[in-house]
């Protein structure tokens, strides 16, 4: 009705984040997707069991791959030097933060990816006719992910 209070509490937009990578804060990202864990399931029925279906127990757990998006800007090849790095099972690994931040610029969400390393990079397409800003794709591995509120 009229003249009753506004509700404060409303969702948080998702366009204010801000991503660190390692020793590298506040990196410019256009996009940011692929924040997901998944728990395999375990489908099990004893051979004595009564019951005429199977039991579900959580296995192991996955977390996918995450995808960053960013402009191109001139002498910044960060992202494949990281990726040039890589031999046979080494690659230095580091934390990835990613943070959704309210209206004053402060983190409300944080993921943090453990031990991430890239995976793929793909630049951008080349058009004579175009007149959109480059972009550049960074996929990257983590072992773990974690959420917290701030």
């Amino acid at each position: 009705m009229a003249g009753e209070a506004q509700d404060n509490n409303w969702p948080l937009p998702k366009f204010y984040f801000k991503v660190d990578l390692g020793d590298q804060t506040d990196v410019p990202f256009q996009e940011v997707s692929g924040l997901e864990v998944e728990t395999q399931v375990v489908e099990y029925r004893a051979g004595n069991s009564p019951v005429f279906s199977v039991i579900k127990m959580p296995g192991i757990a996955k977390v996918g791959n995450v995808t960053l998006k960013k402009g191109i800007f001139a002498k910044d090849n960060k992202f494949w030097d990281w990726y040039s790095t890589i031999k046979l099972n080494t690659i230095k690994r580091s934390t990835v933060v990613i943070k959704l931040l309210d209206e004053g610029g402060n983190p409300t969400m944080v993921w943090t990816l453990n031990n991430a390393w890239p995976v793929k990079i793909q630049g951008t397409d080349l058009k004579s006719e175009g007149n959109e800003v480059a972009v550049e794709t960074l996929e990257i591995a983590c072992e773990t992910l974690t959420v917290a509120n701030a």
